[in-house]
């Protein structure tokens, strides 16, 4: 009865009739960015917490006597910023991807860009697959630039230019970085010699420390990675938390395609 006595109120002012729209209209935008953005960064759990926040308060407002539904509003808006300053750093990256996108297709051409990517892409193949036939272990975490600052602290800052050779060099066995893992970002290995969290689920025994810690990253930021096995020299791929292992230099290309289309420029991505 509130809640049709509120609308009968609301509508027999003609004069508001357009301010209402036009902040619901707003509010629903708002909300549609912020379910967006929690599903492009795989926060499932948060989608839920969202979803309750807003159903329940909802509730509470229209049984609650005397409480206004601006004041809905208005708590809607602030816990939908609270949730976007959550990922400020990947709606940062998505804005700039978009400016540099585009900026790219006037400097150059997309075959250019193309061409840079499979150069990095050649080159990671080549040094996992060299490791993988000398059953020497590596970890490496394709960033997107949200990892958190503890796990890029606790290497080494590199900031180099990626090659075979590197890559090989770091994983040597008894090398002061191989034990840890490698940070790629981009066009550079970002840093090395990383302590990732490890998954808390069950695995089998022949998934070893690379693997779990592989696993972990995967779930608490949207980031990928490839390990080598240093038992059995098998390769895997790991993406939101699911490890696909025997990855071929031709599934390893695939992998690492999707992630530079997608990390290079928004126009790049394949259909």
């Amino acid at each position: 009865m509130r809640v049709w006595e509120s609308l009968k109120e609301m509508f027999q002012d003609t004069q508001a009739i357009p301010l209402y729209v036009l902040e619901w209209l707003l509010l629903f935008v708002l909300m549609y960015y912020v379910f967006r953005t929690l599903k492009e960064n795989n926060a499932k759990y948060l989608i839920i917490v969202y979803s309750v926040l807003v159903v329940v308060v909802g509730i509470v407002m229209v049984l609650a006597p005397g409480l206004d539904s601006n004041a809905y509003v208005i708590y809607i808006m602030l816990m939908s910023v609270f949730f976007l300053l959550l990922f400020s750093t990947e709606i940062k990256r998505q804005i700039w991807a978009g400016k540099r996108g585009a900026a790219a297709t006037t400097m150059e051409s997309m075959s250019a860009v193309g061409a840079r990517a499979e150069e990095y892409i050649a080159a990671i193949v080549k040094a996992v697959q060299s490791l993988s036939k000398a059953n020497i272990g590596a970890l490496i975490v394709l960033s997107n630039g949200n990892l958190p600052k503890e796990i890029i602290e606790s290497g080494v800052s590199l900031g180099a230019k990626i090659s075979n050779q590197l890559i090989e060099g770091i994983f040597i066995p008894k090398a002061p970085l191989h034990d840890g893992a490698m940070i790629i970002y981009g066009d550079k290995i970002q840093a090395a010699g990383c302590f990732l969290p490890l998954t808390q689920r069950d695995f089998p025994k022949e998934y070893g420390t690379r693997h779990r810690a592989a696993i972990g990253v995967t779930e608490a930021a949207d980031v990928s990675a490839i390990v080598v096995s240093e038992e059995t020299g098998i390769v895997s791929v790991v993406k939101r938390g699911e490890i696909t292992r025997y990855a071929d230099s031709e599934s390893l290309k695939k992998f690492l395609r999707d992630y530079y289309w997608k990390e290079f420029n928004t126009e790049g991505k394949r259909s």
